[in-house]
């Protein structure tokens, strides 16, 4: 498999991802350390309606674009914004988990939106996170960089403040196995402050 080009947000936004999935498997049990780090509380790197627990090394950095960027639109899918992105690379992985907030309560309609038309038979899957009734897709997506399908996975969950999505990007299906970890750590220690 030849894999596909992975690049922090700014540089993310000026490819359009194009997807072709087929349903995914089931979430695989947390094998999730415990967090070296949170996120999203008030002072952190990237302040959100929640907090989130950090696999060790991995780092925050908030998305901040201005209205008038010519990024900013590609900063949106559906009803969702990109708020932070949260490096792999330091912890020796290549790919972000990527957190996107928006207005709404539905999390099942803000990830539909947010796949669009790109995932084929997306697995939604319902759970609770953080307390809330939240809801997990797994899917594939086509890079169009090598038209190879790669794995992909995302939850959603409703806040007082609107939906927060937390999705894992990955270099290619070797490095998202290897961060699956981070995201379920991200997803079991989630707590809903907002």
């Amino acid at each position: 498999m030849t894999p596909r080009l992975l690049l922090p947000a700014a540089a993310l936004l000026t490819l359009a991802a194009c997807s072709d999935s087929s349903p995914g498997a089931a979430p695989a049990p947390s094998t999730a350390p415990p967090p070296a780090a949170t996120v999203g509380a008030p002072g952190s790197a990237c302040e959100l309606p929640v907090t989130l627990g950090l696999a060790e090394s991995w780092k925050p950095k908030a998305v901040e674009l201005a209205a008038d960027d010519p990024l900013a639109e590609l900063a949106r899918r559906g009803p969702l914004t990109m708020a932070c992105e949260i490096d792999a690379k330091p912890a020796g992985n290549i790919g972000f988990l990527r957190v996107w907030t928006g207005a709404g309560q539905d999390p099942r309609a803000a990830l539909q939106a947010f796949l669009g038309t790109d995932a084929v038979s997306p697995a939604f899957t319902d759970v609770t996170i953080g307390g809330k009734p939240a809801v997990e897709v797994v899917y594939q997506s086509r890079s169009r960089l090598d038209d190879e399908l790669e794995k992909e996975r995302a939850f959603a969950v409703p806040t007082a403040e609107g939906l927060v999505a937390v999705v894992l990007d990955s270099f290619d299906d070797v490095e998202h196995e290897q961060m699956i970890p981070a995201y379920e750590l991200a997803k079991s220690t989630l707590t809903v402050t907002g």
